[in-house]
């Protein structure tokens, strides 16, 4: 059986040292900011950037993630997916 969206994004954070989330809860900033440290783009110094850039910034550097993707839109399963692979490829 495949792992529910919220198992994904549970795996993604512990995967970038952040901690597990109970019941089903997006990423915040802080979240967004370690994947994407951890993918290798600079979030600078807080406040962090909007959530978006973020996204966008993840999307662009893990190459199986489509780029031009809305960065509003939040991260699908299927991305969510990806991204797991990606980080326990790393």
């Amino acid at each position: 059986m495949s792992p529910t969206v919220n198992e994904l994004r549970n795996e993604i954070r512990v995967g970038v040292g952040r901690f597990e989330r109970e019941g089903s809860a997006g990423f915040t900033k802080e979240d967004l900011a370690a994947i994407a440290e951890t993918v290798g783009h600079d979030v600078g110094a807080k406040p962090f950037p909007a959530k978006s850039e973020m996204r966008a910034a993840i999307r662009e550097r893990v190459d199986a993630l489509d780029d031009s993707i809305d960065a509003d839109r939040a991260l699908r399963k299927a991305e969510l997916e990806t991204l797991a692979a990606a980080l326990d490829g790393e």
